[in-house]
């Protein structure tokens, strides 16, 4: 025993005094982790700081995107295009020179410039079946019969199409209405995303901001769109007021855009192109009592005849307001925007689907969220293209 307690004494002895020092007594507690050593949480969206790992990283970002309105995960709409073959329509439409043009009965009477009428100056477009180039120059058959020469220019109908709904979508969405950039925050001083969007995308809308009385719509992390370069839907399950089925058409005048619902659920959404000031298109609630596969629309509003306007074969038109009708158009591309007389201008594609599903006696709902169009029946006379 006294060899043993001999040999500690040696060891002890031959420590150095510092260490010495440190054995004896409790040690202090040591400082709290650092968090660059710490267990970094899954990928989540945390609400509340948790115990046992720090949010960083990806589970960081996601939760300051919830915080602004976007989900985890991110779902896509519930969508899709519609049949692209909706656009084929067996016609060709020629856009005939502002000054107007004569009209011949045959082929050798144009050719000898011998003719029957004279289609007034006005915004002029007509239906052809046939070309013909001779040795007096081009021109064109029309499904009326008539003959005119080629003093114009052919139409290239456009092919935008909106989108069918599988089931109810969970959040706003629209279509970019032009080539805009995208801001890190909401407000024209907030910082460019370095991002371009372009027209006719299609946006979900997660979170709006109104900064220095401009409404901002976000559609991704960190990228917010001035909501006047998006046309914009809100899909809702209760019929408007006035409208007495679960199954209706609706117009916003303010956004420019249709929906569509069938059973209280959205079936459809476009972008349109309705009446521009003074020739509104009016709201209120309607019901379609006319449907035309193809229409001849002409006519005019000044004294003078200065704004005479003649469309043949107007396709898939849908009266529901006097003149006011729900129809394609292959003479613009600006759907999006007011332009029209009236009317509630669709692509040929969009107004083809719509004519297929629709049904006389449908209700159709046009409303303007803003308030800036007239209501006064005194505003409106009986509608245009």
């Amino acid at each position: 025993m006294r060899q043993h307690l001999l040999t500690l004494f040696t060891v002890l002895s031959l420590l150095p005094l510092q260490s010495l020092r440190a054995l004896p007594g409790p040690q202090p507690a040591a400082d709290p982790e650092p968090d660059s050593g710490s267990v970094v949480c899954p990928p989540g969206v945390y609400t509340t700081a948790p115990d046992d790992c720090v949010p960083l990283g990806p589970a960081q970002f996601l939760t300051q995107a919830a915080a602004t309105g976007i989900p985890y995960p991110t779902l896509p709409l519930p969508s899709f295009k519609p049949d692209s073959a909706l656009n084929d329509i067996p016609y060709h439409y020629f856009k005939v020179d502002d000054t107007g043009t004569p009209l011949y009965q045959s082929l050798q009477d144009a050719e000898a410039n011998h003719p029957s009428q004279v289609l007034a100056p006005g915004f002029l477009y007509v239906s052809y079946q046939q070309r013909v180039d001779t040795d007096q120059g081009v021109f064109y058959l029309l499904r009326s019969g008539a003959w005119i020469a080629g003093f114009g220019a052919r139409a290239a109908v456009p092919t935008f199409q909106g989108l069918q709904f599988s089931s109810q979508p969970r959040n706003p969405f629209g279509w970019v209405l032009g080539t805009v950039k995208s801001r890190t925050s909401p407000g024209l001083n907030g910082p460019d995303s370095g991002n371009t969007w372009y027209r006719y995308q299609v946006v979900q809308i997660y979170a709006t901001q109104k900064v220095d009385n401009i409404t901002w719509n976000l559609v991704a992390p960190n990228e917010w769109i001035d909501a006047r370069y998006i046309g914009r839907v809100d899909p809702h399950t209760d019929p408007p007021q006035g409208v007495t089925s679960n199954r209706w058409i609706e117009v916003n005048l303010f956004e420019q855009t249709l929906s569509v619902y069938d059973n209280n659920q959205l079936v459809f959404a476009t972008l349109v192109a309705s009446g521009a000031k003074p020739f509104w298109t009016r709201p209120g609630v309607f019901k379609i009592y006319e449907k035309d596969i193809t229409t001849p629309m002409s006519g005019s509003t000044a004294a003078d005849k200065s704004d005479y306007y003649y469309l043949e074969d107007v396709p898939f038109t849908m009266y529901f307001d006097e003149k006011r009708a729900l129809h394609g158009a292959y003479w613009h591309n600006g759907f999006g925007y007011p332009r029209s007389h009236g009317c509630v201008n669709l692509s040929i594609g969009d107004s083809h689907w719509l004519f297929n599903w629709a049904n006389i006696g449908d209700f159709v709902y046009v409303y303007d969220p803003s308030g800036q169009t007239p209501t006064d029946a005194s505003s409106y006379g009986a509608g245009a293209p």
